[in-house]
């Protein structure tokens, strides 16, 4: 074969290998579209058998109980544990099987699935196992294996859910499965059906145990309108709120409203927000009555609630949140409130407009931003932070909350004379006054979320505080009295052999340094990647895991900080790097210690009459930093393995890597040469294009410096670049970064325009829609690169998912795919992992978000047999390997190419020497494919392992 053609808009373009020159011919109207309605079955036959039920222990009262298969649904068990063991010990009562339930009807079901992944990781051990369920949009129930669950996005799941998962016919018969086949239900379902009574009413009939609040109880603290009316009897300080219901706008009352409470009917300052629709969705600023009501009529209009809030906004207020945990013996209840979280909202002065509205809203929540920063204990007078928690105690029991719940409110300072602060109300001191404004009876469980936050803070790890509040609901339900389920850190697996002299082997633990970070515009996913890794290292008993924080370079000289578990749960490494800071700053870290120490008293006193509470896991350590070259000193004292996590840069240019090497230091991923050549794209081309013949094609690139593009008019070099690359689009992409960052498609001289504005400007990301084809935010390398590469996009038949059916539709008619891959092994003998075909939500490339944060893209995992054939797959797998070899990859990467779908052909775009490893990136899909499947917690293991076994 000597040319490829890919369809580009309207034309052909036809790459000759030989000559490197591009035609363009116009092509012929696409044919009808595949509407590809077998997909989902044949991903299944490539992935995992549909899961089957657990073995009921009582007797199965069900009409069709015969239909129903008896095994286990996705249960990781213990190597150690065989299946006659597992059913002798169910049998006696020893594990205690746990039904979690994820996704629901709401718009926060994608944060559902992170947070069940999350619970799923950390709960999991030989006393213990889980059995996953899964409620779609139109609230049809699933059992889904816990494979499954690693998928990104609720469409993700969707499109499997017919040939992956078990459906059940109704709710009803789902309940009456989980009354016979799990001891107690720990729901995990955000906003609407999980916190608003919904899933509790339905378990309650049943008379199944749960986690978490009763159903009367959760519908009075869920409805934010109805809970502001309860807390205002109960005695509490409470923000002024109007009630916009259904479609009845009344202009007039809303208009009295705001002039009683002061308030400009045509500009005032008004915050409007869905009453029923969790902690998040849908809640933004208004100005006035009729942009108040505007904006309440789109909440309704898009089905967010048909009831709306408009309350005062809260001008000067600092923002909290607080984690209440009962530490009661039962059906009494013992609130303790952990060290609050004030939330610090930040405004930068290239923020967009639409932004200046500062609010903490569902992007600011759940996706790494440095527009919020979180400070916990807040920075509040002491009696401010002693109020929180107490008031926060306060009404934890006065609603008659269970377990634990989160509650979000306001700090206002003794300047806010607002008229509805005055009077006798629970809230006031004489350093300003406190309200509660949220309750959230299901708290987000990702990962770094308050909850661990302020957990870990106090002496829990994830592990410990999800086990003790699973283990606490145990304690209202007489039937489960029996289990005890310990508390402690390494509860799940024992990966070296038992040793009789247990202190002895705890000497001999391997220490293991997972570094991320760095200063690159990947260092947010760095910091994602990383913690995901050391959380599922830590896990092993015999090895000694730190998590380490490359700074940003100062002067020259890079610094490294070793972290303590709670300093490493943030969102942005700007704030972990402040963290630290505030850790060593003395009468910080007395006043935090001080704080600390009296929670964990508190707690102590609810927990010790109970034996399965085996006490705190997480020590009061602070950061400790040393300049690069002494860390890596350190590592070499100690025999340490360092764990690379640092995305673009340093980490992935080979400089980290030449600099372990040099002290002997066994590392993660490729070596020097690899990563030297990885990282640059044009030196990646070069060194496989003489592969052509063997099936691996390469693109053709023109180089440009920043400077020329400054110096030049955009139609100029647009007419030139066009021209030479033969194409009337061209993808722009930093020579030498990462995977993402500052990748664009350019359709036209004003595209070049907006994108050479941008690193003149030094942007840190262009805002969506600025290009003329619609695309999200595009990132931005910083410091802005000296070259970029331009080549000639590559244009490939789109992949829809149904919104309706949740089908893929699929031309075919270019016979091109983009994949992406991982490969493992040792160095010359790498091998692939079963290819993921990409599939983009917004826009013509993947983002950031796309490619690493949960909840968001979809991968197509394995292909399916509608898209390629098994023995095209099989060809374009012996190419990945035959690219891994060539540019002498080890450990692990990923690639990312095109593949023809009938011959297996495959034109490479880039090769990441350090890939997300984030809980949901497309790596943990095909780990999970392999047989066995290779979770997560394997998966870096075996990654760790192979560092040790490199020769350096």
């Amino acid at each position: 074969m000597n040319s490829i053609s890919l369809r580009m808009c309207d034309c052909v373009y036809t790459y000759h290998y030989s000559t490197g020159k591009a035609l363009t011919t116009p092509m012929a109207a696409s044919s009808s579209a595949l509407t590809s309605n077998r997909l989902r079955s044949e991903t299944a036959q490539l992935l995992h058998s549909p899961p089957s039920f657990p073995r009921p222990r009582r007797a199965l009262n069900l009409s069709k109980q015969s239909s129903l298969p008896l095994r286990a649904v996705g249960l990781v068990r213990s190597s150690s544990t065989t299946e006659v063991e597992y059913a002798r010990t169910a049998e006696e009562g020893r594990i205690l099987r746990v039904g979690l339930i994820c996704g629901g009807p709401s718009a926060e079901r994608g944060i559902s699935l992170n947070s069940a992944r999350s619970v799923l990781d950390h709960i999991q051990g030989d006393d213990l196992h889980v059995t996953c369920y899964y409620i779609d949009y139109a609230m049809k129930a699933f059992a889904i294996s816990s494979a499954q669950l690693y998928s990104n996005t609720p469409a993700d799941f969707d499109f499997k859910l017919e040939s992956l998962a078990q459906g059940f016919e109704s709710l009803a018969e789902f309940v009456q499965h989980l009354a016979t086949s799990v001891d107690i239900v720990f729901p995990v379902i955000h906003g609407r059906f999980g916190e608003d009574g919904g899933i509790q009413e339905l378990l309650e009939k049943s008379n199944i145990p749960f986690v978490g609040t009763q159903s009367n109880e959760c519908r009075t603290a869920f409805d934010k309108y109805d809970a502001s009316l309860e807390l205002d009897r109960q005695g509490f300080v409470t923000v002024p709120s109007f009630l916009v219901q259904g479609y009845e706008f009344e202009q007039t009352g809303l208009s009295n409203w705001f002039s009683k409470n002061n308030l400009d009917v045509e500009q005032g300052k008004v915050v409007v927000k869905p009453a029923r629709a969790g902690s998040s969705i849908g809640v933004t600023v208004a100005y006035g009555v009729t942009d108040s009501l505007s904006k309440a009529n789109d909440i309704i209009s898009e089905g967010i609630d048909d009831k709306v809030v408009v309350e005062i906004f809260l001008e000067g207020g600092r923002e909290f949140t607080t984690i209440v945990l009962d530490v009661s013996s039962g059906f009494d209840c013992q609130p303790v409130a952990l060290l609050p979280t004030e939330v610090e909202l930040q405004s930068h002065s290239n923020v967009d407009l639409s932004e200046k509205d500062t609010i903490f809203n569902y992007r600011r929540k759940y996706l790494p931003t440095q527009q919020v920063a979180y400070h916990t204990p807040p920075r509040f007078p002491e009696d401010v932070t002693r109020l929180i928690r107490e008031g926060a105690s306060l009404l934890f029991q006065q609603l008659g909350l269970r377990d634990f719940a989160r509650i979000d409110g306001w700090f206002l300072p003794p300047s806010a004379h607002a008229t509805y602060l005055k009077g006798n109300k629970f809230g006031h001191s004489e350093s300003g006054t406190i309200v509660f404004t949220d309750i959230n009876l299901i708290s987000g469980m990702e990962q770094t979320s308050f909850l661990f936050q302020q957990a870990s803070k106090v002496g829990f790890s994830h592990s410990n505080i999800l086990r003790t509040v699973i283990q606490h609901a145990c304690l209202r339900f007489p039937s489960l009295h029996r289990y005890s389920v310990v508390s402690s850190p390494y509860i799940r697996k024992k990966y070296s052999k038992p040793n009789k002299s247990p202190a002895k082997h705890q000497d001999r633990r391997r220490k293991v340094y997972v570094i991320f970070g760095g200063d690159t515009s990947e260092r947010q996913v760095s910091l994602m990647s990383g913690t995901n890794v050391w959380l599922n290292l830590q896990t092993f008993s015999d090895l000694e895991v730190t998590p380490c924080l490359l700074a940003s370079s100062t002067n020259g000289s890079r610094a490294v900080w070793s972290l303590p578990y709670s300093v490493v749960l943030r969102h942005t490494t700007e704030e972990v790097l402040d963290a630290c800071i505030e850790a060593i700053e003395p009468v910080r870290a007395a006043l935090t210690s001080h704080l600390r120490s009296q929670v964990m008293d508190e707690i102590a006193e609810g927990l010790k009459k109970h034996a399965w509470f085996t006490g705190f896991d997480i020590s009061d350590d602070i950061p400790k930093r040393l300049y690069l070259d002494q860390w890596i000193k350190q590592a070499k004292e100690e025999g340490a393995a360092v764990f690379i996590a640092v995305h673009g840069g340093i980490g992935e240019d080979g400089t980290l890597q030449s600099l372990l090497e040099a002290e002997g230091v066994p590392y993660t991923g490729p070596g020097v040469f690899a990563s030297k050549t990885c990282m640059d794209k044009v030196a990646t081309s070069l060194a496989l294009q003489h592969l052509a013949s063997d099936g691996v094609l390469t693109i053709n690139k023109e180089v440009r410096r920043k400077e020329e593009l400054l110096k030049i008019q955009p139609l100029e070099t647009w007419h030139d670049l066009t021209s030479k690359l033969g194409s009337e689009t061209v993808c722009v992409k930093p020579a030498r970064d990462g995977c993402s960052t500052g990748v664009a498609r350019l359709c036209c001289d004003g595209d070049l325009a907006v994108y050479i504005k941008a690193l003149e400007s030094g942007l840190a990301r262009i805002p969506p829609n600025s290009l003329s084809k619609a695309h999200g935010v595009i990132e931005m390398p910083i410091p802005t690169p000296e070259l970029l590469i331009f080549e000639p996009f590559v244009e490939t038949d789109e992949i829809v998912v149904s919104p309706d059916t949740h089908d893929f539709l699929w031309e075919g008619n270019s016979r091109w795919v983009e994949i992406t891959v991982g490969v493992i092994g040792k160095r010359g003998a790498m091998r692939s992992l079963t290819p993921s075909i990409t599939v983009k939500e917004t826009g013509d490339i993947l983002s950031l978000e796309e490619k690493f944060q949960g909840g968001t893209g979809i991968n197509l995992t394995p292909p399916p047999l509608s898209i390629i054939s098994t023995e095209a797959l099989e060809k374009c797998k012996q190419h990945i390997e035959l690219i891994a070899n060539t540019l002498q990859l080890e450990g692990f990467s990923r690639i990312d190419a095109f593949v023809n779908v009938d011959s297996g052909e495959v034109l490479i775009i880039e090769v990441n020497t350090v890939p997300g490893m984030t809980p949901s990136t497309v790596l943990i899909h095909q780990a999970l494919t392999e047989k066995p499947p290779m979770y997560p917690h394997h998966f870096f293991r075996t990654l760790l392992d192979l560092a040790s076994q490199r020769c350096l």
